[in-house]
């Protein structure tokens, strides 16, 4: 049995687009599936960036049903329970949900340590991240990254 390996993906909140680049961002995630045999995408679901992945990757489910969408949360709760998941989380965007285990148990940083946690879990990680703006969640990440030496691009 072949083994299957998982992406992570993260952006800045807000970002442009256009449909050249969309098309891009759809054959690097389309080859991610069919070159690297990934089949599962870890979301934390803020931003456009991960919206846009979101749909791409929905839009590729279609061609490539076997590949799970998993969304991770930042807190236990949400994945023992559901009722208390945000309004706009639905359960058909996603084929499972995940919490992963962190030594970090405060408030205020927990978004930046669920992030560390998918970047430990995933094998790949598609940023897009714009590196001059060094305080952002995003670049954060992409850092974090680095120095886990994972197979990234940006």
């Amino acid at each position: 049995m072949e083994h299957i390996f998982s992406l992570c993906v993260f952006g800045h909140r807000k970002i442009f687009f256009d449909e050249k680049r969309e098309t891009e961002l759809y054959l690097l995630l389309e080859k991610y599936i069919t070159e690297k045999n990934v089949g599962v995408f870890y979301f934390g679901g803020f931003g456009e960036f991960d919206f846009l992945c979101h749909k791409i990757i929905t839009n590729l489910k279609e061609k490539y049903p076997f590949i799970k969408r998993v969304y991770v949360f930042e807190d236990y709760k949400y994945v023992s329970r559901p009722n208390k998941r945000p309004k706009w989380l639905n359960g058909y965007d996603y084929e499972a949900f995940e919490y992963f285990e962190s030594d970090y148990i405060g408030f205020y940083k927990r978004i930046y340590f669920r992030n560390c946690e998918i970047i430990k879990h995933s094998d790949f990680c598609v940023f897009y991240v714009d590196e001059t703006r060094e305080n952002s969640g995003s670049n954060k990440a992409l850092n974090f990254a680095k120095r886990k030496k994972k197979n990234y691009v940006n």
